[in-house]
């Protein structure tokens, strides 16, 4: 199977959160016919609950069926080397079909301008697929006498990504192989450039109570959307001032710690005035700061809007967690597996210059369990949740290239 014909059928697997199991049953049955010795694990709620990331309630987490897996491959002798893992997720985000120009989970192949889209084209499919093949690209060239090399290469694709993290969270606080792993490349979408710093985010809800009242006669009621925006505009204040004075020498972004208020929900009745308001948050948190620092700091301009209105003074708002929160991560420039990359791409006369990502991705969790991790993809992270969704085909070809290299300049560092 080539890697084009990998990718295609990997596209069509419709796996959105919760319906993983029948793409990661092809996809562990693939790896064992391409010499793969295979593991399979899957995610306990109860420890998740133990990592900063997840609600305290295992009930909130559904894990069942949902088994990330992996492969390994060794080569010379395995105990004398180094063990990097290339990771990937095989989950999904839902396609409104009718926002796509055909049908999602049918990969439409454009050999005009060399572009496949799909969901999961870019984010991450064919990233993942890319890992398989630049695995076994490095095994074909240590069998044909080509390269000589000591270690293994864990090919891991995972579950609940999009859910902060579920399968690789397992994998890092549960480590499911007889041996320890020394760095990891997780191939999200970069445009082929070495991230060594991804951004956090806290998720808040913010609930607020007015006094509804007949449309005849408004005045009688309070409404939540003026207070709302009264609230919303102290928020984006705040988030300007952030921008203005918290910074990272890697992210020259127009908005590099942005916040996002995605989901609001308020009254019951047209004709009644809106007596509740629910908003849902997503605050973006620098490298270097913490989830609590950034929670604390909108906590805090949320209570000095309350102080200044009697109504919210009176009947305070509510501004809790929910789901599940990403702390920031960096890896160090001069840790060995950046070096590898750097010095593949280097070899392809592609730029080296490490980057900074204002996304989350799995690579926290196993920068936080100890190892050095690097995020570096084919695609665009701006292609991602995106109608049509697509990837440029020579991208993905470069980044088996240049991951195959990677893995065995680090394979053959001391």
């Amino acid at each position: 199977m080539e890697l084009r014909d990998f990718v295609d059928t990997l596209l069509r697997f419709e796996s959105v959160a919760r319906a993983e199991a029948p793409a990661q049953t092809w996809f562990k049955n693939r790896l064992h016919d391409f010499g793969f010795e295979t593991y399979e694990w899957n995610a306990d709620p109860r420890r998740l609950t133990d990592h900063p990331s997840f609600p305290d309630d295992p009930d909130e987490l559904d894990t069942m069926n949902r088994p990330s897996v992996a492969g390994v491959l060794e080569f010379g002798d395995p105990e004398a080397g180094k063990t990097l893992v290339l990771n990937g997720h095989v989950d999904v985000v839902p396609a409104d079909a009718e926002l796509w120009s055909h049908e999602p989970f049918l990969p439409r192949w454009d050999d005009e301008d060399g572009t496949v889209s799909a969901r999961g084209a870019a984010d991450m499919k064919s990233g993942l697929s890319a890992c398989v093949f630049a695995a076994l690209d490095l095994k074909e060239a240590v069998e044909s006498g080509d390269v000589d090399v000591d270690g293994r290469i864990v090919v891991e694709s995972v579950v609940g990504e999009e859910e902060g993290g579920i399968g690789a969270a397992a994998a890092a606080l549960d480590n499911p192989y007889p041996f320890e792993r020394d760095a990891a490349l997780v191939a999200e979408p970069t445009r082929l450039e070495p991230v060594v710093a991804t951004e956090g985010s806290v998720m808040k809800r913010l609930h607020l109570t007015g006094r509804t009242a007949h449309a005849a006669s408004r005045w009688r009621g309070v409404d939540v959307l003026p207070k709302f925006e009264t609230i919303r505009e102290a928020f984006f204040e705040l988030e300007t001032e952030r921008n203005e004075h918290v910074s990272h020498p890697l992210y020259d972004y127009p908005i590099p710690w942005p916040i996002c208020v995605g989901r609001v929900e308020a009254g019951s009745w047209a004709s009644s005035v809106a007596g509740t308001l629910t908003a849902e948050w997503r605050l973006g948190v620098a490298p270097g700061e913490s989830v609590a620092d950034v929670e604390r700091a909108f906590e805090a301009r949320l209570a000095s809007v309350v102080a200044d209105d009697e109504w919210l003074s009176a009947h305070p708002p509510t501004f809790e967690r929910f789901s599940v929160q990403f702390e920031p991560a960096e890896v160090d420039p001069d840790e060995p597996v950046v070096g590898a990359l750097r010095a593949a791409l280097r070899a392809k006369s592609l730029d080296d210059d490490p980057v900074g990502a204002t996304y989350g991705a799995d690579s926290r969790l196993y920068v936080e369990a100890g190892i050095p991790t690097v995020v570096f993809g084919p695609g665009n992270i701006d292609q991602a949740h995106f109608p049509d969704e697509r990837i440029e085909w020579a991208e993905v070809e470069t980044a088996r290239a240049v991951i195959c290299e990677t893995a065995q300049r680090f394979l053959q560092s001391k």
